[in-house]
């Protein structure tokens, strides 16, 4: 009579462990398709920020020539809108003006389409040396740990790949990409070069040549000397 509690017990405990394991696994998603998509690159977005005493006289010479970095990096990681926050409720509002007004001038001048600059308001709280804050959306990429685990390489009756195969490559993508963002959306494309589209077409309808011509750099040879 003991049996059959016994065996239903012991059915509610698998039936507990197979539930646990499969929310395991949902936890963890599903295994890679091939041993290169083990290892991925995070991308997270970190804004690049820049805060600007407000003066009254406007941007001082070191606060032009931080505008000036801030807009070469922006253009490098060719990021999205600045924004651009003048401090309200806080110190002198005609310095916070003056100062936010000089500086959209100098990333104007530095490049930035003015267009793509937006300038705002934030309650400072009283706060009397409340910066003016000139911010855009940058991008950093992670790449994996490598080497935590190590397994018997000589171990090779399964024919699988090892543990720690493409991590190496991986984080060294993280480690070199200029641009991060293009981890997360392809740029955009630039305007067409119509002039030189029209004298390829040209070549090709009358049989000629449709490349450059070659110019003595592209020229080499291979020594013949022997050694």
């Amino acid at each position: 009579m003991l049996k059959t509690p016994l065996i239903l017990l012991a059915g509610l405990a698998l039936t507990a462990c197979a539930a646990t394991a499969a929310k395991n696994d949902a936890a963890h998603g599903p295994d890679p398709l091939t041993p290169t998509e083990r290892y991925a690159i995070e991308v997270r977005q970190r804004p690049e920020e820049l805060r600007l005493a407000p003066h009254l006289q406007g941007v001082s010479a070191a606060q032009a020539d931080a505008l000036a970095q801030f807009a070469q990096r922006w253009s490098d990681a060719e990021a999205g809108p600045i924004t651009l926050k003048s401090p309200t409720h806080g110190g002198d509002p005609q310095a916070a003006y003056r100062t936010a007004e000089q500086a959209r001038d100098l990333l104007v001048a530095k490049g930035v389409d003015a267009s793509r600059i937006h300038v705002e308001g934030y309650d400072a709280g009283g706060d009397h040396d409340a910066p003016v804050v000139v911010t855009y959306a940058a991008y950093v990429a992670k790449g994996p740990e490598c080497g935590r685990s190590w397994e018997n390489l000589t171990a090779t009756g399964s024919n699988r790949e090892y543990e720690n195969f493409g991590c190496a490559v991986t984080a060294n993508i993280a480690a070199q990409i200029a641009n991060p963002g293009d981890l997360v959306a392809p740029r955009p494309t630039g305007p067409v070069d119509a002039a030189r589209r029209q004298t390829v077409l040209d070549h090709y309808r009358k049989g000629e040549v449709t490349s450059s011509a070659k110019d003595d750099q592209a020229n080499g040879a291979v020594s013949t000397a022997i050694h």
